[in-house]
């Protein structure tokens, strides 16, 4: 590689600065290109394994104040005292507040929520509202010098209540939780053509039956909620642990009745969302409050018992799934009738997630357009219910794959072959499912043959033989899945280049630990030749980024980097035009190969920091920050195998998942590491709800799972080593190819430890068995199927 100086001075540019290389077909120069999609470490992590992360209580303003929320001991009851003046007398107290205070200050007071066609919409107040729905709801706040004296100050509060009746079980009808769902229904969904799926049920050779239990889950981040506020330059400055910042920057605003502008949200580094942290909380905007009626900066953070009583909590439905065949086995109709349990209000997207987002894979890689979903989602006297990863694909999958490994056991039909037949064709593609999504491309039979190699199915049997003389069942179990990218299709990037060398890349999305500022530099590195290094990606702050989708819904990889692509783009012709105009020559003779400027029959090369750092120089600021924002005209739709194998103590019930591999097609990948770290952890969500998580109240809506003692989270030894394999069908949907990946494990992982649970306790005469598979439950279905 020759370095010289081009004689650039014609062109006004200085001379002594503009660094040319001239190229030469080395092996440097091949070396120096290749690292696209290449397995890079996360750079964030050196800040994480040092502990010099800085998440919100970290960042609390020096001298902020501290609140403690009092909250409800009881599930359902009428509030019929609530003193709060030895509490405000209290040494180190600030003020108390209850909800009739944010009333009488005139703010909203309220938590909105979505709701589908002809939902029920309920109030949420921001603290109790003469009524308590839920065991942890707040009733009041107290804000104080030290959280020792709020928490001393909450035990003055007087609180007294008459017990009301209470709703624990999902369930239509019972005692009325709200005066506007008389019979606690919430919503009463329905997708599909009930009369043509009845009369294709009826005229089917085989129709298969089952009932499938998908256990309310917690969401446990590894760091629970927690807010601050501050009011700088006469506005409201929020930070939060959040996915995104748009939502409650519009929130706050609509509140407390300002303009936009006069709101500010950030949020730092996130330990974990998991979907739990993608909405708003009454805690936000009581702080907030706080903090302008004090004039002092506010802080909470949660415990992590209070978080399980009061984090929104995942899935909690039953389903019932019936599935008509042919005499061929081909799949003749699909009706579900669910049953979901929305908790005591309505969350902020709670309605439409086993409804609407549970109906974009109702019928999942199968060919069939005669399908039904019927949902009533119920109010119940327990903490609100609303998405957690995956957020109504998992759901959907887990119904229709247990459904599908049923029938191929009451058919008499090898599971794969079933699955097999009714496959939705690779010529089919672009295929109309019958709810409506158009899927873009599909291999699912190249998928499940590379799955059936990877896994070693033909060395089952041996390997069940094996555990037969070791006196322990053994099962497999396989799950198909197919899951629709989320959220809005809606994204912005921008790029800018600094004064001291560096670019910084603002991006809408909000990471909770996925490696953005990874993949996001190494996806602008590979458009435009800046060293990664010198990329730094900036993220939750709605005073540098105007506006952004946030994460969720495996959003994140395919909408952001396409607005980079966008921006990168407008970047290279900008920087063309210039260096063209100051070269002289003619804009067709100067070419970008992805890393440098280069001119035909010239063996001249510039690089984007060289021009940008001359376009400085030559005044043109309006090269230097370039905003582009996309819209996807179409989702992706991440699909794969999973394959488990599970290994079962007779003796005492214990479930072991000993083998477990996934082959997924998610598109091209620009970090095949980072992908398979994400398969990897949703992996581990499934198998720990599988095995041991399940959220558990009493008949008088007292949670009894509310510390790690009594939660059954999976731990290292419950997890065996999880085989990844890509199988890619680049996506048509956006121009890299790509799909979404951070919910995928998760959506497959349910059906396929249920599926081989299942398969390994058929022999002992066990037909049903519902998640969690804990020892007592799997030795209890043995003993009770045992003649």
């Amino acid at each position: 590689m020759i370095i010289f100086i081009a004689p650039l001075c014609a062109s006004g540019l200085d001379s002594a600065r503009f660094t040319v290389k001239v190229s030469a077909d080395t092996e440097e120069d091949t070396v120096d290109k290749f690292g696209k999609s290449q397995p890079v470490k996360r750079v964030e992590d050196a800040r994480f394994l040092r502990g010099t992360g800085q998440y919100v209580d970290d960042q609390a303003p020096e001298g902020a104040l501290f609140a403690w929320f009092l909250r409800s001991p009881v599930a359902h009851a009428l509030v019929t005292e609530l003193d709060l003046s030895d509490a405000r007398e209290a040494e180190g107290v600030h003020a108390v507040y209850c909800q009739q205070d944010l009333l009488d200050a005139g703010v909203k007071a309220t938590v909105s929520a979505a709701t589908v066609k002809d939902g029920v919409r309920v109030r949420r107040p921001v603290l109790a509202e003469g009524r308590v729905r839920y065991v942890g709801e707040a009733l009041a706040m107290v804000v104080a010098e030290s959280i020792a004296a709020a928490r001393d100050a909450a035990e003055l509060i007087g609180f007294d209540f008459d017990d009301l009746p209470v709703q624990a079980a999902p369930v239509v009808g019972g005692a009325p939780v709200h005066e506007a769902a008389p019979d606690n229904l919430a919503y009463d969904f329905e997708k599909g053509d009930g009369a043509a799926v009845e009369a294709a049920l009826a005229a089917s050779a085989h129709v298969v039956e089952c009932e499938v239990v998908d256990n309310r889950v917690i969401a446990n981040s590894l760091e629970p909620r927690g807010c601050w506020a501050q009011i700088t330059d006469g506005r409201l400055h929020m930070d939060f642990t959040g996915q995104g910042v748009w939502g409650l920057k519009s929130e706050l605003a609509k509140f407390f009745a300002l303009d936009p502008e006069q709101v500010r949200v950030t949020t730092p580094d996130v330990g974990g969302g998991f979907g739990m942290k993608g909405m708003n909380y009454p805690e936000y905007f009581a702080v907030a409050h706080a903090t302008r009626d004090l004039g002092r900066p506010v802080r909470w953070m949660s415990d992590r018992s209070e978080a399980m009583q009061t984090d929104n909590a995942g899935r909690d439905l039953v389903s019932l799934c019936r599935l008509g065949f042919d005499a061929d086995f081909r799949l003749t109709a699909y009706a579900v009738d669910t049953v979901s349990n929305l908790g005591a209000y309505n969350a902020p997207f709670a309605q439409f997630i086993q409804s609407e987002l549970f109906a974009k894979v109702l019928m999942g890689t199968y060919d069939l357009q005669t399908t039904l979903l019927r949902v009533k989602g119920v109010f119940t006297n327990t903490t609100p219910v609303d998405a957690y990863r995956g957020a109504g694909r998992p759901e959907a999958i887990f119904a229709l794959e247990r459904a599908m490994d049923q029938a191929a056991r009451a058919l008499g039909v090898d599971p794969w072959e079933l699955r097999r037949r009714n496959f939705i064709r690779q010529d089919q593609f672009p295929y109309r499912s019958a709810t409506g999504e158009m899927y873009d491309v599909g291999d699912f039979h190249k998928v499940l043959a590379r799955c059936e190699a990877e896994s070693d199915r033909s060395g089952f049997e041996a390997r069940r033989a094996t555990s037969a003389a070791a006196g322990k069942l053994r099962g497999q179990g396989l799950c198909y899945y197919i899951e629709s990218i989320l959220g809005d299709p809606e994204e912005t990037a921008a790029v800018e280049f600094t004064a001291a060398g560096r670019v910084n890349l603002f991006v809408g999305t909000q990471s909770n630990g996925q490696g953005h500022e990874t993949v996001y530099a190494q996806f602008l590195a590979d458009q435009t030749g800046i060293d990664a290094a010198l990329i730094d990606v900036i993220q939750g702050d709605s005073d540098r980024i105007a506006k952004g989708g946030g994460t969720g819904g495996s959003r994140s990889v395919t909408t952001q980097n396409t607005a980079t692509l966008a921006t990168a783009g407008a970047l290279v012709d900008g920087f063309a035009a210039f260096l063209a105009q100051a070269l002289g020559i003619a804009p067709e003779k100067l070419q970008f190969d992805d890393e440098n400027y280069r001119i035909a029959d010239s063996n001249m090369v510039f690089s984007m920091m060289d021009v940008a750092e001359q376009a400085r120089e030559a005044g043109r600021d309006d090269l230097l920050k370039v905003t582009r924002t996309t819209t996807l005209d179409g989702r992706s739709y991440p699909n794969g195998a999973h394959v488990a194998e599970v290994e079962i103590d007779p003796e005492t019930g214990a479930v072991k998942v000993d083998r477990y591999v996934v082959v997924d097609d998610l598109g091209n990948l620009i970090n095949p590491m980072l992908v398979e770290g994400q398969i990897h952890g949703g992996v581990v969500q499934g198998i720990g709800q599988a095995i041991s998580e399940h959220t558990v109240y009493d008949e008088e809506g007292q949670l009894l799972t509310a510390s790690f003692m009594d939660y059954g989270l999976p731990r290292a030894a419950d997890v065996p080593f999880v085989k990844f394999v890509s199988e890619p069908v680049p996506s048509t949907a956006n121009a890299m190819g790509m799909k979404g990946c951070g919910e995928a494990g998760t959506v497959g992982a349910l059906a396929a430890v249920a599926n081989a649970v299942t398969d390994a306790l058929w022999d002992q005469g066990v037909r049903r068995i519902d998640m969690p598979f804990t020892p007592q439950r799997v030795w209890k279905a043995m003993t009770d199927a045992t003649p």
